[in-house]
């Protein structure tokens, strides 16, 4: 209790000092809420392209229904596939006069059903990556029957690829922030405690120990945290909804990582709080 009298109490006695400190908290965050935001639709984008990747296998027209359904059953047992659907002639005829009105009357005219029949191929949540498309796709080949196999394969490298290149950017930019982040609410901390020197001068010469001493500051610096990633979140907030208003739909950001935000803003302060405390006392 004492800790936190004397937390509260500095910050009434030095309001400004304790503002900025949030303040550089809050900038902080913000720029990491900003790229959580942005990383968090990244992923979302990437993972609904993911969901259309799909293994189209076309059969030559000579093939036996036995030799279809053996095909089929085979492909199915694959552990990554998640359902095998069998597009017959006239089902592809069918689909293309609804998906492509513009050629109805070529395709209604046509004295023989020029489509092929085929496979479609539905791969498993999770299982969507090149080297599965590539496995499947090479077990289908195999079937003497089949006379091509397609699945974008130029759009699904570079989707792979994004989605890596992305996994790589966002470590690497998160570091990079998180370092920031740390330096900037170091820097405001301290300045909070070198302002407070002559007291901490004081209650060491009446004997006070380093962790009774530390105690307030500590309790100071999370406080500054806390007030920080909750100003961080409204500004993140307000940033969403002003691109979601103006430019185009934005996901917000799952709950669970506000929290994670705020909990970090509490622990960065308590961190360099105490890292700017024990420095000065080694300086007493």
């Amino acid at each position: 209790m004492h800790a936190l009298r004397e937390a509260l109490a500095a910050v009434k006695r030095a309001p400004l000092l304790t503002g900025l400190a949030a303040a550089m908290v809050a900038l902080a965050l913000y720029v990491l809420g900003l790229f959580g935001l942005a990383t968090y639709n990244l992923r979302l984008a990437l993972s609904a392209i993911e969901e259309r990747v799909e293994i189209v296998v076309y059969l030559r027209d000579d093939v036996r229904q036995s030799e279809i359904d053996l095909a089929q059953n085979e492909l199915s047992e694959i552990p990554e596939v998640a359902r095998v659907s069998y597009v017959s002639k006239r089902d592809a005829l069918a689909r293309a006069q609804q998906d492509l009105p513009e050629f109805a009357d070529l395709f209604s005219t046509a004295e023989v059903n020029p489509l092929p029949q085929s496979f479609e191929i539905e791969l498993r949540p999770g299982a969507r990556n090149q080297e599965v498309v590539d496995r499947v796709s090479a077990a289908a080949t195999a079937y003497p029957f089949v006379e091509d196999v397609r699945f974008g394969r130029e759009w699904v490298e570079k989707l792979f690829t994004l989605r890596r290149v992305g996994a790589a950017t966002t470590a690497v930019l998160g570091a990079a922030f998180f370092m920031v982040a740390a330096l900037i609410i170091g820097t405001a901390l301290r300045i909070a405690i070198f302002a407070r020197r002559d007291e901490i001068y004081i209650m060491r010469l009446v004997g006070a120990k380093n962790g009774f001493i530390r105690r307030p500051f500590l309790l100071e610096g999370a406080l500054s945290g806390l007030v920080g990633g909750v100003f961080a979140w409204l500004l993140t907030y307000l940033s969403y909804r002003g691109v979601y208003a103006f430019l185009f739909a934005v996901a917000w950001i799952p709950t669970g990582w506000i929290a994670v935000g705020i909990v970090a803003g509490m622990l960065f302060g308590v961190l360099a709080s105490g890292m700017a405390i024990r420095r000065h006392l080694r300086e007493v």
